[in-house]
């Protein structure tokens, strides 16, 4: 394995948006401007989004068949 191409980055990097997406919806409960609000939890629902898709991508089944030798 090559530097740079661990096969655990693209979950880990999925889990970091989940994380970022959980604690903008944190600050986006406590500040007053409903705009505002509004355009965090936005935001952090494509985040979240794009997290999962991200952090879950390696557990779908596969579509290829097994090569036989």
């Amino acid at each position: 394995m090559a530097r740079g191409e661990h096969p655990q980055r693209t979950p880990f990097y999925g889990a970091c948006l989940l994380a970022a997406a959980f604690l903008s919806c944190w600050l986006a409960a406590s500040v007053s401007a409903t705009w505002l609000s509004v355009t965090i939890y936005i935001a952090a629902a494509v985040v979240a989004g794009i997290g999962f898709l991200m952090t879950f991508r390696d557990y779908s089944p596969s579509s290829r068949r097994p090569r036989h030798r």
